[in-house]
């Protein structure tokens, strides 16, 4: 008896192949929408299991598509599996799976960009911030195209305890091209060191479980795949507001190929930047000449506190944007040189 009872007890009915429902609601996989299918069902399986134990818990699935990952959840045993599907063509192949496991599935038609997901699940799953995680995931494989905007949302949501985290420290788990796999994950010094590399892992642990090859996917994209796992952390390694984070985290990687000091110093106005830029490195302890990749999170926890009291001292500093000051700069220069050319006529 106490073999049986770690065996999911769900399982679903015979139902055709994943590649025999593409073929019985003519789907295709739509380049636009950088759409690839997985078909292999070893490999939809290991997605599932990297996520843990699903046992009895509440998954939220984005983009399932043709429902290759769906099936695996659903054989996992799960309590509930809420699809949010953007592509309306893949609803009626999501409706056979949901006919298939009665009571288990809710089907979403929407943009997960946009869709609300903070009371999408039951209000007794809901963990204080400092407690285990949820008994709620959240899995996708998910076009290339959505994949970078939907995890700096998410960071957002984190950074905020709202959206889907007002839950908990819900877990993820999701695909992305190697190359931003890579960057999600780079450590200290590493080429793939990244903008990404500091919002993710100043808010989450995150880890890669594996990589699957583009030749799984029908069509073959360009790149391989990676399959990462994402746990919000307790207490964030950098406290403060997520805005303030990305600016100065965006600002520095602006020139990756310089030192840091270059891109420092667009955090301020061109009449006091080189000033001020050398005043928040010296007060953030950061040597001026190490890259933006050779800056550990500690040093950018420290950037970020510097320039929260600089804000808090010139309200106007934050709202201060270097691009808009290139773009009007550059403005000026055109209608000063349609001017001069004019006058020549």
């Amino acid at each position: 008896m106490a073999a049986s009872r770690g065996v999911a007890s769900f399982r679903l009915p015979p139902l055709p192949t994943i590649g025999e429902i593409i073929k019985l609601f003519k789907l295709r996989a739509e380049k636009q929408l950088s759409q690839n299918f997985l078909l292999d069902l070893r490999l939809t399986d290991k997605i599932v299991r990297s996520a843990g134990s699903l046992k009895d818990a509440y998954v939220c699935e984005v983009g399932p598509g043709p429902g290759g990952i769906t099936r695996a959840i659903l054989n996992a045993g799960v309590a509930e599996l809420l699809l949010v599907e953007k592509d309306p063509r893949f609803i009626p192949g999501l409706q056979m799976l949901s006919d298939a496991a009665p009571g288990k599935v809710r089907i979403v038609h929407g943009d997960i960009l946009t869709y609300q997901l903070d009371k999408t699940f039951p209000k007794h799953l809901e963990k204080n911030w400092g407690d285990d995680p949820p008994d709620i995931h959240i899995i996708g494989n998910l076009p290339f195209s959505v994949s970078t905007p939907l995890i700096i949302k998410w960071l957002e949501n984190i950074s905020r305890r709202d959206g889907p985290f007002r839950y908990g420290r819900i877990q993820m788990t999701l695909t992305f091209q190697k190359e931003v796999g890579e960057r999600l994950t780079a450590s200290t010094g590493t080429r793939q060191r990244s903008r990404l590399s500091i919002m993710a892992q100043y808010l989450c642990s995150v880890h890669k479980r594996f990589t699957i090859p583009g030749k799984a996917f029908v069509p073959k994209p360009d790149v391989d795949v990676a399959v990462i796992h994402f746990t919000p952390l307790v207490q964030p390694q950098i406290e403060q507001p997520f805005k303030l984070v990305e600016k100065v985290v965006q600002s520095v990687f602006q020139f990756r190929r310089k030192y840091c000091h270059q891109g420092v110093r667009i955090l301020f106005p061109e009449a006091r930047r080189l000033e001020k830029a050398e005043q928040m490195l010296m007060l953030a302890d950061v040597d001026p000449t190490l890259r933006p990749t050779q800056l550990s999170m500690y040093h950018f926890k420290n950037l970020c506190d510097v320039y929260r009291k600089m804000c808090d001292e010139d309200p106007d500093l934050f709202v201060y944007n270097y691009r808009h000051e290139l773009r009007e700069k550059r403005l000026k220069k055109a209608n000063f040189k349609r001017t001069v050319d004019d006058d020549l006529i």
